[in-house]
């Protein structure tokens, strides 16, 4: 992979068997990237990118000025998401940490002198733990129709993706956050990501796949897209 800095604009570049330059601006926070065709040189690719300058940085504003959450404190009867559902938080001491989903209420016992960061690390080991189950089950339902096997996974905060895919590796990561987000829009980037088992490139294959697995899969990626980060 290359990286070209045009302005303040950074574009990941990669070069791939494919016939044309495929340019993309990336949620939840405008990453940048070109796949470009590996008979190209890098000047090349900078001079297209200089030309779609205008065009990237309107993406990226629109992106960045989607509505975002504010930074928890982690107290009694401050809003948390759970699967798409608004929750409020109930800081309860004990002397063992540990999270309850209890109707509209996440009771997180804490220890008296619990810091911010210690709350948010038990409440972040429970949405791991809950996000596993539930895309360890996406994964097991989804493999059966589109015929994969050997598939490994796992979560862990990613500051640009919602999910990324080794090939090689046959290893899948998805973004913590996710738990927050309607299950709906988690399994669209879990179909994602198995789909790049069966198509490297985001090409025409990888449509038509998407649309074979997932009919849904537009709507579920608007309705990700325009949600609070």
């Amino acid at each position: 992979m290359e990286v070209l800095h045009i302005g303040p604009v950074e574009i990941e570049v990669t070069f791939k068997a494919i016939k044309n330059l495929h340019l993309s601006v990336h949620p939840p926070y405008g990453r940048v990237t070109i796949a470009s065709p590996d008979f190209y040189d890098l000047e090349k690719v900078k001079i297209y990118a200089a030309t779609k300058l205008s065009w990237i940085k309107r993406e990226q504003k629109k992106i960045r000025s989607q509505e975002r959450e504010e930074p928890k404190l982690m107290i009694t009867q401050e809003s948390h998401h759970f699967l798409g559902k608004r929750y409020l938080l109930k800081v309860i001491e004990a002397n063992r940490p540990k999270l309850v989903l209890k109707h509209n209420v996440i009771e997180l016992y804490a220890l008296p002198e619990a810091t911010l960061e210690q709350k948010q690390k038990t409440l972040y080991n429970w949405y791991k733990k809950e996000l596993e189950g539930k895309i360890g089950n996406l994964i097991s339902e989804n493999a059966k129709i589109m015929n994969i096997t050997d598939i490994n996974f796992g979560i862990r905060k990613m500051r640009t993706k919602w999910g990324s895919c080794n090939i090689d590796k046959r290893m899948l990561w998805f973004n913590i956050e996710l738990a927050k987000k309607p299950i709906e829009c988690t399994e669209y980037i879990v179909v994602h990501e198995m789909v790049h088992l069966l198509e490297r490139n985001h090409n025409k294959n990888f449509i038509i796949l998407m649309d074979k697995f997932l009919p849904a899969w537009r709507v579920q990626k608007k309705i990700l897209n325009e949600l609070p980060l």
